[in-house]
């Protein structure tokens, strides 16, 4: 197959969107089909380049840093994908309109993955992104299929009026595992993009009632928000906010630390959660959308936005090391069923069934 795989943004800039198209993208363009990526060109960038067997073609674009990320509108995206002539074109993104408005016009056959929660946000940002889903609806409903990365999502648009037969559960997955950590490291861990989705604030509000150290790596724009929280509520030497950090950091962070914490709001899928469990360490998480049945009994679950729940569920962890340690095997146990080796065929069947 001819594969044409569409996004706003690609590497350099890095999230799990981007992380699923370069996996997916690799492992077709090895499985002997002709791949491309089409984005918008971020600065220093390329126009056009080949990585991992699939190549990329990046679209003269505007970017407006108002939020992370940022707003995108780039040119020609209709003409570039009528030149690229696919036999199959997948979108991941709904909040660019210009991109929109291209693949709703696209006349060829066309798959869209669905990677969050229709309405994901909380306050202003939550009633934005809700009228923006509902306006996306009708782009939406131009596609032969849609590619959904948890049941939990799959569920909520059939709900929503979308065929049950017009859709497909594929996760996001690793393509490999790394050896199990320890838990040596006398911390716990949070590890991110800093937005309020993620409910960063109630684990500060719950850290007050935590006498262990809490690691929280990541960037966003609530960075500065949570650093004067911290401050506020003098947990400056419990709490360490230490931005981005590197792969290898981040690969000894997650294998050493006691446990991870995942407070979030709203979660289709929860990746953070898969990569941690994979080094064998346990999750303590809220339970909302699909995060779950990601985790299942890899972890301990709380309601979301209880930060009271939150310090019990860790203090238990902390204080019960067989129990820390019984969770942990069966963290990496879960985090093994989200193997791409499993899960590259729904998508390729998908590609197949759609071009008939």
């Amino acid at each position: 197959m001819k594969i044409v795989d569409v996004n706003p943004f690609f590497y350099p800039f890095a999230g799990g969107i981007e992380h699923r198209m370069h996996d997916t993208c690799r492992l077709l363009a090895e499985r002997g089909h002709d791949v491309t990526i089409l984005t918008g060109r971020l600065p220093d960038t390329e126009e056009r380049e080949e990585r991992d067997g699939y190549k990329i073609v990046r679209l003269k674009s505007r970017l407006i840093n108002v939020y992370n990320p940022p707003f995108i509108s780039s040119k020609n995206v209709l003409e570039t994908l009528n030149e690229l002539d696919a036999d199959i074109v997948n979108y991941n993104y709904r909040w660019a309109p210009s991109y929109n408005k291209d693949l709703a016009g696209y006349k060829g056959k066309k798959v869209f993955t669905y990677h969050n929660m229709w309405g994901e946000g909380t306050g202003l940002t939550g009633k934005i992104s809700e009228i923006q889903d509902n306006r996306f609806r009708k782009c939406l409903n131009t596609f032969d299929h849609i590619i959904c990365v948890s049941d939990f999502v799959r569920n909520d648009l059939i709900r929503r009026g979308i065929p049950e037969e017009r859709t497909t559960t594929v996760p996001s997955c690793l393509c490999s595992f790394p050896d199990v950590g320890n838990g040596d490291g006398d911390f716990i861990l949070s590890l991110g993009r800093l937005v309020r989705t993620k409910g960063l604030d109630h684990l500060v509000k719950a850290m007050k009632n935590v006498d262990t150290k809490l690691v929280i790596c990541g960037k966003g724009p609530e960075a500065g928000r949570l650093a004067k929280m911290i401050e506020r509520n003098d947990l400056s030497d419990r709490i360490e906010m230490k931005g981005y950090v590197s792969e290898e950091e981040k690969a000894h962070l997650m294998g050493s630390c006691k446990f991870f914490v995942m407070p979030s709001l709203f979660e289709s899928f929860g990746l953070a959660a898969v990569e941690l469990m994979s080094y064998g360490r346990p999750v303590v998480c809220t339970n909302v959308n699909g995060l779950p049945d990601t985790v299942r009994g890899g972890g301990v679950i709380v309601s979301p936005g209880d930060p009271e729940a939150l310090a019990d569920a860790m203090n238990g962890l902390l204080d019960n090391v067989d129990r820390r340690e019984e969770l942990a095997k069966a963290a990496r146990a879960q985090a093994e069923i989200f193997n791409w080796d499993d899960n590259i065929t729904k998508i390729e069947k998908v590609y197949e069934n759609v071009i008939g």
